[in-house]
This record gives C-alpha cells, sequence and structure tokens, in this order.
C-alpha cells in the first residue's frame, strides 16, 4: 500500500484520542469555556496559535466536547428530577440534552457551516479534520465542530442553568416575567452568533463573515414583538422537546 493510499486512510487524532482521558487538556478546556464568556476573542486568538505548530486550525482535543457533554447530562438530570415522570423519563431527559441538543446539533450545525461558509465567505478546499495536502489552507470540519461546540456553551448557561433557576420567578403570565425570560433568550441566541462570528473571523482566509451577525437585528425585532405576544420560557424551554410538561410529576 502506497504511502498516500495509509495517509488517506489514517484515523485522525480527534477519534484516535476519544478514550485516551489522561491526554486530554480539561485545563485549557475550562480555560476556554471561562474566556467565552468574558473575553471569547481570546479564545480564537489562541487557536490561532496553534495553527503556527500544529499547520491545523482543529484541535483534536476532545476535552471540551467531553466537559460541556457532562455538564449537559447534569443538567439534563436536574431538569428531569424537576419536572419528569420517574427514573426512567429523567434519563432520557439527560440522554436528550446531551445527544440530541447538543452534540446533535453541533454535528449538524457543523455540517452546513462546513459546506456553506466557505462557498459564501471564502473558496472551499477538501479538509476534513486536518488541511488538504499541498500546504493550502482550508475549512476543517474538525474546526466547524470546534466552533459549534464552543458557541452552544451560553446556550447551556442562559437556557439549561439560568432558565432552570429562575423558571419560577419567569415563568408566571406576567409581562416583567415575559420581559426576563425572552431577553435571556435574546442574550443567548446573540451570544451564539458572535462566538460563531468569531470562530470564522479568525480564519484569514475567509471574508465577509459579518454576514454571520445579519440574523441579530431580526432576533431584536422579534424580541420586541415577543414581548407582548409570545412567552419563551414557557414555550421553549428545552426540556419540553424532551416530552417533559413543565407542570411537573403528575
Amino acid at each position: 500500500m502506497s504511502s498516500q493510499r495509509r495517509t488517506s486512510l489514517r484515523v485522525p487524532p480527534f477519534f484516535r484520542r476519544l478514550f485516551k482521558f489522561t491526554s486530554m487538556d480539561f485545563e485549557t478546556a475550562v480555560w476556554e469555556m471561562i474566556n467565552l464568556i468574558i473575553a471569547p476573542k481570546k479564545v480564537f486568538r489562541n487557536i490561532y496559535y496553534h495553527k503556527q505548530t500544529k499547520n491545523s486550525y482543529h484541535r483534536p482535543d476532545p476535552a471540551f466536547t467531553y466537559l460541556l457533554s457532562l455538564f449537559m447530562l447534569l443538567t439534563g438530570v436536574a431538569w428531569g428530577i424537576a419536572y419528569a415522570r420517574g427514573v426512567g423519563q429523567t434519563i432520557q431527559v439527560a440522554l436528550v440534552f446531551v445527544f440530541g441538543h447538543f452534540l446533535g446539533a453541533a454535528l449538524i450545525v457543523s455540517t452546513l457551516m462546513f459546506f456553506l461558509v466557505g462557498r459564501v465567505f471564502g473558496k472551499r478546499r477538501t479538509g476534513l479534520f486536518g488541511p488538504p495536502s499541498g500546504g493550502e489552507e482550508a475549512l476543517e470540519f474538525g474546526y466547524c465542530f470546534d466552533v459549534s461546540t464552543r458557541a452552544y456553551l451560553p446556550i447551556w448557561l442562559f437556557l439549561y442553568i439560568l432558565q432552570f433557576l429562575l423558571l419560577p420567578l419567569i415563568a408566571p403570565d406576567y409581562w416583567v416575567s415575559n420581559f426576563f425570560g425572552n431577553t435571556m433568550y435574546l442574550l443567548a441566541l446573540c451570544y451564539y452568533l458572535v462566538i460563531t462570528f468569531l470562530g470564522y473571523n479568525a480564519l484569514p482566509f475567509l471574508s465577509r463573515t459579518e454576514i454571520l451577525l445579519a440574523p441579530i437585528p431580526m432576533l431584536l425585532i422579534l424580541w420586541i414583538l415577543s414581548l407582548y405576544a409570545f412567552d419563551c420560557a414557557t414555550h421553549l424551554a428545552p426540556v419540553l422537546w424532551c416530552g417533559v410538561d413543565l407542570r411537573g410529576p403528575v
């Protein structure tokens, strides 16, 4: 078998490290989580330095994904205990949170961005978990997945943690409750778009990435309209997508 053939069949580093927990950099993952909230631009500047040493924008370290998956699992258990009917449905909520809401959504968004971003913002060349041969820079699917998982952090913080803690206050049918609940959804989605923009804006071979921020004005308009017509907390709470009633166990 030729060396080129062996290279094409080589397992990407991300998958080779999936179960090598001792080699995962959880310290950096925690650093990224903190800075994604207080200084997200710093996270992707650090990824640029990774490109200089590893020749890839994608970091083949699943520590961040594992850590956020664990947080989603624990959050799902908390939502299940509060609102699900029994242990079985609680486990179902936790698994749906991890594999459906987080990993499933990240894979779908990553795939869409991989095929669309390069065509809109630059010339896309083939690259899954590393750059193509020849030294050309490319949009890597692995990097798209990195951006999607990191952009999900504010969604988890606002809609899975804060909403869970504040639901007794924002669920009642009052305008003030509706204001705070809908504002929480606005912040989560805007933060998601900003982190996504910063992720792709960090790639020097892409241009016009500001288009990724275009949905924000529409979100602001929808937020204003929703203050008088729609309560996000009682209609879009994540546990509702698991078939659980917010009125709790009956």
